[in-house]
C-alpha cells in the first residue's frame, strides 16, 4: 500500500525549495547565489531562509532514503541502480548541456560584462555557462554518489540485521539521533581555502546528507518508527518552533550557510526537530491524496530541475533593467516560479530526447 504521506511531504517540501530560492535570489546575508539585495539595511523576508534551510534538505534526503527501501523491496540493486542513473546522473549531467547552461548564463553574466571571457573561445564559454548552470541539480548529483553508498552498505547487511534493530527505536532515541545530525554538520570545512575545492565541498555537504540519507533507509522506513513520530508530532512541532524562534532571534543577519552557523547545536536543534516534526505532522493528518497530490507526487520532480531558471532569468532581468519596488519584484517572482515552472516542465516532457536528457524520463 503506497503511503502518500511521504509523496504528499515530498511536494510540498519542493514547493518550499521554489520559495526559499525566491528569498534566497535577492538576499542580502552573504549567502553564496543569487543577484544580491536591495541595500544594507534589513531584509526581515530573509527569515524565510532561516527558517527553511536548516532542514528542508536533510528532509529531502531522509525521504529518499525511505523510498530507496521501499524499492529495494521489490527490486534487484542492479535494477534499482540502473533507473537511479537515469533518473538521477543524466539530468544532473547530458541536462546541464542541454538546458542548465542557460541558468549558467545568468550566473555568469556578470562576469560575462567584466570581460572576464574576452578572448575564451565559444565552446569553452559554453562548457563554463553548462557547469554553472548545475545550480539546485547538486541535491541529485549528491543522491546518485549516495546511491552508490547505500549498494555498499546493504552488501554488509545483507540479512537486514542492522536495519531490523533500527526498527526498534523509541521516540526518545529517535530524538537523540540528532546527535548524528550534528556530527554530520561538523564534517564541513571551518576555514575554506580560496584556492581549493573546499568551498564546493560545503556547498554540496556529501558526509553530511548521508547522515539523513542513511537514516530515511535503517530507522524510518520501519512502519513502527513512523507511528512513534506520527503521534509525538504535537510537542515535536512546538519544541522544534521554540528552537527555531530562539536561533533566527538570537542569529538574523548571519550568513546562515556558512560553517560555523551550520555547525552550531541550535542549528541543529532546530534542522532535527524540524525534520521529525514534518514527517510526524504529515505522517498523523496527510495519508491521503486527491487530483492535486497525485499530479504534484509525478511532477514535483520535474519542477524542481526546471524552477530556477525560471528565478535566474526573470529575477536577473527586473533586478537589472526595472525600477520595480523590491516588494513587487517578489511578487512578481513567486507568482512566476509557481506558475511557469509547471508550464515549463510540461512542455520538456512532451519533447522526445529533450525529455530524457533534461529529466531522465
Amino acid at each position: 500500500m503506497r503511503k502518500h504521506w511521504i509523496d504528499n511531504l515530498r511536494w510540498v517540501t519542493v514547493l518550499l525549495v521554489l520559495l526559499y530560492h525566491v528569498v534566497y535570489f535577492y538576499n542580502n546575508k552573504g549567502v553564496f547565489g543569487g543577484i544580491g539585495g536591495f541595500g544594507d539595511g534589513p531584509q526581515y523576508q530573509d527569515a524565510v531562509m532561516y527558517i527553511l534551510y536548516p532542514w528542508f534538505m536533510p528532509l529531502l534526503f531522509i525521504l529518499a532514503g525511505i523510498s530507496a527501501r521501499y524499492a529495494l523491496e521489490k527490486h534487484s540493486g542492479k535494477e534499482w541502480f540502473k533507473a537511479r542513473t537515469r533518473k538521477l546522473l543524466v539530468p544532473g549531467t547530458i541536462g546541464l548541456f542541454v538546458f542548465q547552461w542557460m541558468v549558467g548564463y545568468f550566473n555568469t553574466v556578470v562576469a560575462e560584462r567584466q570581460g572576464v571571457f574576452n578572448g575564451v573561445p565559444a565552446v569553452a564559454k559554453y562548457v563554463i555557462m553548462a557547469v554553472s548552470g548545475t545550480g539546485p541539480l547538486w541535491f541529485i548529483q549528491v543522491l546518485w554518489l549516495l546511491c552508490i553508498v547505500l549498494l555498499i552498505v546493504r552488501a554488509l547487511d545483507r540479512r537486514d540485521r542492522f536495519w531490523t534493530w533500527c526498527g526498534k527505536a523509541g521516540i526518545v532515541w529517535i530524538v537523540m539521533l540528532g546527535v548524528l545530525f550534528w556530527a554530520g554538520e561538523q564534517t564541513l570545512i571551518r576555514n575554506p581555502r580560496p584556492e581549493s575545492a573546499d568551498g564546493l565541498l560545503n556547498l554540496y555537504k556529501p558526509l553530511f546528507y548521508m547522515v539523513p540519507f542513511l537514516l530515511g533507509y535503517f530507522v524510518f522506513s520501519h512502519d513502527e518508527v513512523q507511528d512513534k513520530v506520527g503521534k509525538a508530532w504535537i510537542p515535536l512541532m512546538v519544541c522544534a518552533a521554540v528552537a527555531g524562534c530562539i536561533l533566527i532571534g538570537t542569529t538574523f543577519g548571519q550568513d546562515n550557510t556558512s560553517p560555523e552557523y551550520l555547525g552550531s547545536p541550535l542549528n541543529c536543534l532546530y534542522g532535527w526537530l524540524m525534520c521529525l516534526a514534518m514527517m510526524g505532522w504529515f505522517q498523523a493528518r496527510f495519508d491521503r491524496t486527491g487530483r492535486f497530490a497525485g499530479y504534484m507526487t509525478r511532477s514535483s520532480y520535474g519542477i524542481y530541475i526546471v524552477h530556477y531558471f525560471v528565478i535566474a532569468s526573470l529575477g536577473y532581468m527586473m533586478k537589472t533593467y526595472t525600477q520595480l519596488p523590491p516588494w513587487s519584484m517578489y511578487l512578481i517572482l513567486t507568482l512566476a516560479v509557481f506558475s511557469f515552472s509547471p508550464l515549463l516542465y510540461e512542455i520538456i516532457r512532451r519533447i522526445p530526447v529533450i525529455r530524457w536528457c533534461v529529466l531522465g524520463e
